[in-house]
C-alpha cells in the first residue's frame, strides 16, 4: 500500500499543478456518514459517501453520491453497466487499489491507481452541487473541491468520470 503522506502530499501537488483550489478542514477521525454528521454542518457544500464496489467479473465501481442518498445496491449494477450483481471490494482491495483505509472512501483516491483499474461513477444528484466534500486520503480531514475540478482532477488521473443518477 503507498504511505498515506506521501499520497497525501501527491494528491495536493497535483492540485496545485492543475490550478484546483481546494480547502481542507482538519478534524477528528469519522468512519461513517452518521459519525460525520457534526463535521458536515462545520462544512458548506455537498457531503457525500463513496461506496467501493466489484462484479462478477472483477471490474472494481467507486460510486460517489450525496450521504443522503438512496441506492439500490440490487439494480445499481443494470444503471452503471456491471456483470451481475455488485459486492463490496474488500478493505485489503480498497488499499492496493486506492490507497486508502476503509472509512477513507475518496474519489481523490484515483490519483493511486495508476492501473485506471477502478470505473468512477458520480451520482447526478450529487453533481448539481457546486462544492463536494471529500476525505483526502484520510479521514481525519474534509476537502472541499468545486465539481468541476472534480471531474478535470479525476480526468487527469485517467478516470474519467461517469455521470449517471444512481440515486433515487
Amino acid at each position: 500500500m503507498p504511505d498515506t503522506a506521501r499520497l497525501r502530499a501527491d494528491l495536493f501537488a497535483l492540485f496545485e499543478r492543475l490550478g484546483i483550489e481546494t480547502r481542507t478542514y482538519e478534524h477528528e477521525a469519522v468512519f461513517t456518514v452518521a459519525e460525520s454528521q457534526h463535521v458536515k454542518e462545520a462544512i458548506p457544500g455537498g457531503h457525500t459517501k463513496n461506496l467501493f464496489l466489484k462484479d462478477k467479473k472483477g471490474r472494481l465501481f467507486l460510486v460517489v453520491a450525496l450521504g443522503s442518498a438512496s441506492i439500490d445496491l440490487k439494480r445499481l449494477h443494470e444503471v452503471i453497466g456491471a456483470s451481475g450483481r455488485l459486492s463490496f471490494g474488500s478493505g485489503e482491495l480498497l488499499e492496493e487499489v486506492l490507497g486508502v483505509k476503509p472509512g477513507s472512501v475518496t474519489p481523490f483516491g484515483a490519483i493511486a491507481d495508476a492501473a485506471g483499474r477502478v470505473t468512477v461513477i458520480l451520482d447526478a444528484a450529487m453533481m448539481e452541487h457546486e462544492v463536494l466534500n471529500y476525505h483526502p486520503l484520510e479521514n481525519t480531514a474534509t476537502t472541499s473541491i468545486g465539481r468541476a475540478d472534480l471531474v478535470r482532477f479525476l480526468s487527469a488521473t485517467g478516470h474519467e468520470p461517469q455521470v449517471l443518477k444512481v440515486s433515487a
